[in-house]
């Protein structure tokens, strides 16, 4: 009996070392971390062009789906941008027509000068020809030359004025390019209409939203945000001497704070290339007397597998999570 004790000492001692072992082989082979939290892409949402809000569909925290309309502005001065729009483009389709329309006139003029010019050549050639056998005189000859020459430059004037005008013309209907030109101005002033309804880019919950009927807004402002019910995934920050057994792929499970019970599946995605420290906008200086070592956290992107069976447990980002990898395949592959 007087063993006993002793005996009973050693072997809790040996317990505890060996349930400290354990659990020391465990959290080496299943490292895990409550510094994680859960992420979506947060979308900021803001008027392609300015004005006065006229219209609001949604309130805080409403959940719309992508194309579902969030708020329009006034649409006075755009459709009338509009209109002008549609006016100086038929302004330009009449004139291309009224080039085109004096452009037969032209080449009508080049028609009635070359039909000129081979009457009067005709009448040079014979008027030479008699020349030449003494049947009419020098001077009847040179009224004859005159009259050639005069058709000539005329036929050259009426071509001039023909490659001027369609030159100043251009092409014809609507590959015209003071109609092309117009066009695009109406379909501008079209964009910007349709962009005073401003609808949801994606799925997903608005947030931080504040705006009311009768506020101006710029265009490229942010209003508010929709946090996008889509890709989820978690940021989680493990101490650098657990990196050395963390590969992408790896199964994760996951336990949410806000939902105590709730485990969710995940898989490691990627591992950052940087700590925190080293992305912060004041970098920690190192370089100095009284420099402390300290266990530096990487960020470790983690992919959501599986999301909540019941509705009412709604994902929402920046929530608190606890993470625990399990790394044993590692060991299976050597």
């Amino acid at each position: 009996m007087k063993y006993l004790k002793p005996i009973l000492l050693v072997a809790t001692v040996a317990a505890i070392g060996g349930g400290l072992w354990l659990r020391w082989q465990y959290e080496s082979i299943h490292p895990s971390t409550d510094d994680a939290y859960l992420q979506a892409n947060v979308l900021t949402i803001a008027p392609q062009v300015g004005g006065t809000v006229d219209q609001i569909a949604v309130v805080e925290n409403q959940y719309v789906t992508a194309g579902d309309l969030l708020f329009s502005n006034k649409t006075d001065d755009l459709e009338l941008a509009v209109q002008a729009a549609e006016a100086r483009y038929d302004e330009a389709v009449q004139q291309a027509g009224a080039e085109i329309t004096g452009l037969t006139s032209l080449t009508g003029q080049v028609d009635s000068a070359r039909a000129a010019l081979t009457d009067t050549q005709d009448t040079y050639d014979r008027t030479d020809a008699l020349f030449k056998m003494g049947d009419v005189s020098q001077a009847a000859l040179d009224q004859a030359t005159t009259a050639r020459d005069q058709a000539q430059a005329a036929l050259d004037t009426a071509q001039a004025a023909l490659k001027s005008g369609q030159k100043r013309a251009g092409a014809p209907g609507k590959e015209n390019a003071s109609v092309r030109a117009a066009q695009s101005q109406l379909t501008a002033a079209q964009i910007n209409l349709a962009r005073a309804q401003v609808t949801a880019p994606a799925s997903g919950w608005i947030a931080n939203f504040d705006l009311r009927p009768g506020a101006i807004v710029a265009a490229g402002v942010p209003q508010f945000s929709l946090v996008e019910d889509g890709d989820w995934w978690i940021s989680a920050n493990f101490k650098e001497t657990d990196l050395a057994r963390l590969r992408p792929d790896q199964p994760v499970t996951v336990s949410i704070d806000m939902y105590p019970g709730l485990t969710l599946g995940g898989t490691v995605d990627s591992l950052g290339a940087g700590s925190g420290t080293i992305f912060s906008l004041l970098p920690p200086q190192n370089a100095s007397g009284n420099w402390v070592k300290v266990t530096q956290r990487f960020p470790v992107r983690i992919r959501l597998d599986s999301r909540p069976d019941d509705p009412a447990l709604q994902l929402r980002a920046g929530a608190t999570v606890s993470v625990e990898i399990d790394t044993s395949g590692l060991d299976a592959t050597k």
